[in-house]
């Protein structure tokens, strides 16, 4: 017996499995609506700022720093803008731009910001030199008040530090130190030499090398220093002569200290 294909209720015949189509359901229909005005909002704002990328629109006519510079030229400033700093207002990249003003030399850091309607605020901290280091690949080396070592030359009268790469800011440290107990004499470091087996050397703006050796816990390097400035007032000036003659005073023992001939 075939079975029917529908079931009359009334004037009504409703099909046996039949359902309600997409185009009868509203709450699918409002759904698509807000997909595809969402969809065709993100393509207009996508439009819109590659139009704006492309018009000659709010362009950049001014770069303003607003810190005052002791070593970076104005020529350089200049010249790194000009390759860095492209686009509009809204579309210079600053993060590129920072980069590159870092690459230049006596900077140790840099930052801008928009300043409206068409400029770009640059805020540059130079490094302050405190010491030369040793040159690499011909480069003049720098040590700054931070321990970094940085690209740069000067002719300025500063002391040279010498170690082992990575050892800058040991150097600083231990100049700083130093320089307090010579100020009590009025002499003044020229050179720091930090040898690979840790053994410190000084040289002094008279001339004078102490050899301190390595630091030791029974017997520090500032016990040594101490021993020196407390002697060296009550060398006459003959004496101080023939120290300067002699060249090398050698702190590595436990209760005194040996005068040598200079090498050179």
């Amino acid at each position: 017996m075939a079975k029917p294909k529908g079931i009359s209720k009334g004037n009504t015949r409703v099909e046996a499995g039949s359902s309600d189509g997409f185009w009868d359901r509203p709450m699918l229909i409002n759904l698509l609506a807000d997909v595809l005005l969402l969809a065709g909002s993100a393509v207009l704002a996508w439009a819109g700022a590659l139009a704006l990328q492309r018009l000659p629109v709010l362009p950049l006519t001014q770069l303003v720093v607003a810190t005052p510079l002791d070593q970076v030229a104005r020529a350089q400033i200049e010249q790194t803008a000009r390759n860095a700093l492209s686009g509009n207002f809204f579309t210079v990249n600053l993060e590129t731009a920072q980069a590159a003003f870092e690459r230049m030399p006596w900077v140790r850091s840099a930052s801008l910001r928009r300043h409206w309607p068409d400029a770009i605020e640059l805020q540059l901290e130079e490094h302050r030199a405190v010491a030369h280091w040793t040159q690499q690949e011909s480069e003049s080396r720098l040590v700054s008040t931070h321990g970094e070592v940085f690209m740069a030359s000067t002719r300025e009268s500063l002391p040279f530090f010498v170690g082992p790469e990575g050892s800058a800011p040991r150097l600083l440290v231990r100049y700083r130190e130093f320089n307090d107990s010579l100020a009590a004499i009025g002499r003044k470091q020229v050179a720091v030499h930090l040898s690979p087996r840790e053994a410190w050397q000084l040289k002094l703006d008279d001339g004078v090398v102490l050899e301190l050796g390595r630091d030791q816990p029974k017997h520090p390097l500032a016990e040594r220093l101490t021993r020196f400035t407390t002697h060296y007032p009550a060398v006459s000036s003959s004496a101080r002569s023939r120290l300067q003659a002699i060249g090398v005073v050698d702190m590595r023992y436990p209760n005194g200290f040996a005068l040598r001939a200079s090498k050179s």
